[in-house]
This record gives C-alpha cells, structure tokens and sequence, in this order.
C-alpha cells in the first residue's frame, strides 16, 4: 500500500474515532465497532468521457486481490434516549473495482480501475429486531455519503494516478447478528452501495460513471 493510500485510510479511521469521541457520554451505554470482509461485485456501468466516445465498462471485484475488500464500522444504540433498537452508524468501506480486459480492449485504455478504494464513508439510521429466546439479532439499514476513489487511468494521452472526491454515495444493508455475550458479535449481511463517480482525469478531460457495488459481508463486534 502508498503512503498516500495509508494517509487515506488513516484519516478515514480517525473519522470514526472522533464520532464516538463526540457522543455525549450519556448516551454511549451501548456503543460497538466492527470489522468486516467478504465478496464484493459492481455490474457494468456507463462511462461519459469528456474528450472520447461514451463506453460500457464491465467489472471486476477482485475482493481478495491486494488490496483487499475491507470495512470498519462504528455504531451508537440508542438504549440511553428510549430507543434501544435504533442506531446510527459511520461506516468505511474499501470497495473496489478492475475493468475486465474487453473493456480495456474497447476503451483504448491500458489500465482502468478504483483499486485503492471507491473509498466509501457513509452515515446510516439502523433497526435491529431481536428475536425473543434467541441470540439471533436481524438488522436492516440505510444511509449516504462520499466516496472518495483512487482514480487509475493510463491512455494514450496521459496517466491519472490519485485519489479525488468523486460524488455521493447512498447505502443500503441487511443482515443478521449473532449475541455470543454482552460484549462480542459476529454477523452476516448483505451491503449494496450506489456511487455516482465525477473525477478528472489527464490533460483536463472529465470522467463520470454510476457504480453500484454488491457486498456478502461477514464481521465481528465488540460492544461496549
């Protein structure tokens, strides 16, 4: 990994640690960070070139390829304001995506992806649904954000190598957790993420593209 790319992630990690900091201490009777990896996938997207024909571009997720598909999550439950099944999450992902080599071949593109990150970072309303006599907890969630991809293009006229505000994000995910004690999970989900993606790339020209990634999750929690 760049130093750029552990900046990044860096400063990334130290959004979450300041959204617990920033909870009133009243409030933190239930707070839990998770870790989680998985399989992730995007379907092909339309890509608008400002100085080129428009293209199709299929994807790759490549989820166990270095660097890996990865996220962090920091959720506050709202037991302390009456609400025990709702919360509120900041969630990091480390999504990813490769053009496959027809797209390549069609685009006159030598290299093509958001492979240090679509690097997204969302805030999500939670409800959870615990199941009576069990250690069984169902969730569902919905939120929105930023992403911030790592754009790598090299074409004939130039080279894109970094990372830029691409748009906003919107999330949503489905799963189901599992209360091994008070104090640590583990959960599966399902995590879908839509991106609208506007960046520049070489010699001033634009590049945008809609990229809906696909996420089979699983992770662990300690709660506090």
């Amino acid at each position: 990994m760049t130093s750029n790319s552990s900046s990044t992630l860096a400063a990334l990690l130290l959004s979450t640690v300041s959204f617990l900091m920033i909870t009133p201490p009243a409030a933190r009777a239930e707070m839990a960070i998770s870790a989680y990896g998985g399989v992730q996938s995007a379907p092909h997207s339309h890509v608008d070139l400002s100085d080129g024909p428009d293209f199709t571009a299929g994807w790759e997720g490549k989820s166990f390829a270095a660097p890996p598909y990865y996220g962090v999550r920091a959720t506050w439950w709202m037991e302390d304001l009456g609400h025990p099944n709702l919360g509120l999450s900041l969630d990091y992902t480390h999504d990813k995506v490769y053009a496959d080599d027809e797209t390549l071949s069609k685009s006159g593109f030598s290299h093509f992806e958001f492979t240090d990150g679509l690097n997204l970072l969302t805030l999500n309303a939670l409800y959870r649904m615990p199941i009576d006599g069990t250690k069984f907890v169902p969730y569902v969630g919905a939120g929105a954000g930023i992403n911030v991809p790592h754009v790598e293009v090299a074409r004939g006229s130039g080279t894109t190598f970094e990372y830029q505000f691409g748009g906003p994000t919107v999330q949503a995910q489905a799963g189901v957790a599992y209360q091994f004690t008070d104090h640590l999970a583990a959960f599966a989900e399902y995590k879908g993420n839509y991106s609208w993606v506007d960046v520049d790339i070489d010699n001033g020209a634009s590049l945008k593209t809609n990229i809906m990634t696909n996420a089979i999750n699983v992770g662990v929690t300690f709660s506090w």
